[in-house]
């Protein structure tokens, strides 16, 4: 009996002690709590430098210049490639387009090999959903697969289904500022069309500056639809436990921009939000990529991020007290593009496979197949998808304008090669001397060392991130099915308009 009695005694006290060194549910509840809340919000075709915190003139984002104003400001923040499809591929996964097999490309079928941020977050307790543009154009492998979350109708019904103490991510996308525009809608909105300051690679027509200003006009409504988040976090007491980043997909929908490895298509704004590891009022010059934006997360969750993530956690220099250049290592960027529309002419179904590194004072990238045409075939006759005109570039009033006027005189003509033209297997641009990246200086005699130390720096880290490309396998990403459709010719498009009408 003493025997027995001693034992239960022992086990009573083995128990309370294990009891007093665990958790409580109310402690449990608390250290959900302190994680904190995610909220990415992403636009459709916004590029850089397309903010108030940039200085432009014209467009009003109150809202993303209050995040950099009240977080910090990144000045050179990069996508993976600069279509839509695998831009967003490789922000959910951390990983470059190029890893994603299918996902390399615009519509494409998402493979259910690869896991996402939000679905990894999930596991580990986190409330999870989306509203508006999340992945695609196109569909996953099994399908319904929610990668970006639960699909809810806005912000404010995803916050009423929220359980009290648990965090949340959740993905705030839109479709603005993707075409088509209401034509004149900047202009009727009041901006002064003067002011805008126009890429160099655009003619400076009133065609023109009213097509930008349409843009414009999207970018702004994308910024209002961040701000009314902002104020449902503020109404719920969640703001400042909420890491925010407000970014694009890529460059806008223009000719030389969106689909194009130049800074008007593949750099994005970018700016975050977090006061409990953001100093205030910060300006970085790191290169970023927006494939960093999945191990921060986590990181920032207490998460392990994934041995197969390639992106690196910006966590810190998003935590360092420094403006400019935080991290040493951040010297340079790597991107580039796949499959956009199969814009080629029959039988090719291909894209335009391109590679880049860009650093402080260089753009290297490397065309492997400067056979094909960049921005697709100026003969639409004769494209693979019938009528598909230019289909690499969104059909618009300043694609139309430049086209039409190419022969107007000689600076038409160049801006129109520039966007539209062949190119050689290699680009180089001296930003330093050309920050529009206009001349390519490539077959420059007193830059052949620089474009042989870039070119090897990018081959290496291609073959580093299994690159099908830089091992000669890039046929594997153009065997997988294409989903989507592509812009055509003008005059296809008014015999479309014509035979809708009569059937209504």
């Amino acid at each position: 009996m003493l025997a027995a009695h001693n034992v239960l005694r022992l086990t009573f006290i083995f128990l309370l002690s294990i009891a007093l060194f665990l958790p409580s549910s109310e402690t449990q509840a608390a250290e959900k709590k302190q994680r904190p809340n995610i909220l990415f919000a992403i636009a459709d075709d916004w590029g850089w430098p397309h903010a108030g915190a940039y200085g432009d003139p014209v467009v009003k984002t109150p809202n993303f210049d209050r995040l950099a104003r009240e977080g910090v400001l990144f000045q050179h923040a990069y996508i993976s490639s600069p279509s839509c499809t695998p831009s967003r591929g490789a922000i959910l996964t951390g990983k470059y387009h190029w890893q994603l097999e299918a996902g390399a490309n615009l519509h494409c079928i998402f493979p259910d090999k690869f896991q996402t941020y939000p679905e990894i977050l999930k596991e580990h307790g986190y409330t999870v959903g989306h509203t508006g543009k999340a992945w695609g154009p196109g569909r996953t492998e099994t399908r319904g697969r929610e990668i970006a979350g639960k699909r809810f109708k806005n912000f404010q019904d995803f916050l009423k289904q929220q359980e009290e103490g648990t965090p949340f991510c959740f993905w705030l996308g839109s479709g603005d500022p993707h075409r088509p525009y209401e034509l004149g809608s900047g202009a009727k909105s009041g901006m002064d069309l003067s002011k805008i300051k126009l890429p160099a690679c655009f003619p400076d027509a009133p065609e023109v500056r009213s097509d930008v200003a349409d843009y414009y006009w999207e970018v702004q409504r994308f910024d209002k639809l961040v701000g009314d988040a902002l104020a449902l976090l503020e109404q719920k007491g969640e703001l400042d436990n909420t890491i925010i980043f407000m970014t694009g997909d890529h460059g806008m929908p223009f000719p030389r921009s969106k689909s194009c490895l130049y800074d008007t298509g593949a750099r994005v704004p970018l700016a975050a939000r977090w006061p409990a590891k953001i100093q205030a009022g910060r300006k970085v010059t790191d290169f970023v990529s927006l494939i960093d934006l999945a191990p921060t997360f986590f990181e920032a969750a207490g998460v392990a991020i994934p041995a197969d993530i390639t992106g690196r956690s910006l966590t810190n220099v998003l935590s360092d007290s420094k403006s400019g250049r935080v991290d040493t290592s951040r010297g340079q960027i790597y991107f580039g593009k796949e499959r956009h529309v199969p814009s080629q002419e029959a039988p090719d179904m291909g894209g335009y496979p391109c590679r880049a590194i860009r650093t402080d004072d260089f753009l290297y990238i490397h065309n492997y197949r400067p056979d094909r045409w960049p921005a697709g075939t100026p003969h639409y006759q004769k494209a693979t998808f019938p009528g598909t005109w230019y289909g690499d570039c969104d059909n618009g009033p300043t694609k139309t304008y430049m086209i039409k006027n190419k022969d107007k005189d000689e600076n038409h003509r160049r801006l129109y090669e520039l966007s539209f033209g062949k190119l050689p297997a290699e680009e180089l641009y001296d930003l330093r001397s050309d920050p529009d990246q206009l001349n390519n200086v490539a077959q420059g005699a007193m830059y052949q060392t620089i474009k042989r130390k870039l070119a090897e720096k990018l081959q290496k880290q291609l073959i580093a991130t299994h690159d099908p490309r830089a091992m000669g396998q890039g046929a594997e990403l153009e065997k997988h099915p294409y989903l989507g459709g592509g812009p055509k010719h003008p005059s296809l498009e008014v015999k479309r308009k014509k035979r809708a009408k009569k059937k209504q």
